[in-house]
């Protein structure tokens, strides 16, 4: 029987972020993915040129479908872009008891604002405490939390922590916006530093989709029955080799996507 997972989440017609990174993603990790489509961007590696929104109701009967007749084994949830959007998908897992991954997507690679700054309020209030685990880069903690970018280890435990505050039960601080030439993600919950997750930093721009690939593998994993530290683990290490072979690719002319099925054929 097939593990499944499910990704609520924005499309990207360039193919690199969004939806299509989280099913190229689950896909690579062995998993079913299913998905539900909140907003359609005209989007590149270059730019977000439009922005459209799925109608309410057409986002509740997508959940609906989906949750009515698939064995979902985790749920990641991206873009969301707003207030009213971000209440749908809450009330359509009302009856969801699985894993959910939450990936406070904002901003994309190329600087464009993917959620209303009315809906940051939404998004810590109702769905913060539905989460199993909240990925933020340092840029969207901060925001969440109304203060300024993490800039050492301390601050990112600090405001993991505060966010843990908030609701969901762990927090991966995310450190690809920080500086040196190790990246470090730091995992953590109620009781402080759960894990560490190193990696050298790789010298490319070609990193569109990072943060949605990372969180629908995290969700891939949770699918699979692997624990929180196991399936965050299995993540970070797919996301590296992804993003190790992302200049191989060559794909498009700005901020190009990472290699998702690195594992199964070379660029």
């Amino acid at each position: 029987m097939a593990h499944i997972a499910l990704t609520i989440a924005g499309s990207d017609s360039g193919g690199g972020a969004g939806i299509q990174a989280d099913l190229k993603a689950m896909s690579a990790l062995g998993v079913f993915g299913a998905s539900v489509i909140t907003a359609v961007t005209a989007q590149n590696t270059q730019a977000v040129t439009a922005v459209h929104g799925i109608p309410l109701d057409v986002i509740a009967a997508q959940i609906s479908a989906v949750l009515s007749d698939l064995d979902v084994g985790a749920v990641k949830i991206g873009m969301l872009a707003t207030p009213e959007i971000i209440t749908t998908v809450a009330d359509g897992l009302a009856g969801f008891s699985g894993p959910v991954v939450l990936d406070p997507v904002m901003v994309a690679k190329s600087g464009d604002a993917l959620l209303a700054d009315a809906a940051v309020e939404t998004l810590r209030d109702v769905l913060l405490p539905r989460a199993t685990i909240l990925t933020p880069n340092l840029p969207e903690a901060a925001r969440l939390l109304g203060l300024s970018d993490a800039q050492t280890p301390d601050q990112m435990i600090a405001q993991g922590a505060a966010l843990v505050k908030l609701g969901p039960k762990a927090v991966l601080m995310k450190g690809g916006h920080g500086a040196g030439d190790v990246c470090h993600d730091l995992l953590v919950d109620g009781s402080g530093v759960r894990a560490t997750y190193e990696a050298p930093r790789h010298p490319t721009k070609n990193t569109h989709g990072t943060g949605c690939t990372l969180s629908s593998s995290i969700a891939a994993g949770l699918a699979k029955g692997l624990s929180l530290t196991d399936a965050v683990a299995e993540a970070h290490a797919y996301l590296q080799g992804a993003i190790a072979q992302a200049d191989a690719l060559q794909v498009g002319q700005g901020h190009g996507p990472v290699h998702h099925f690195h594992r199964v054929w070379s660029a």
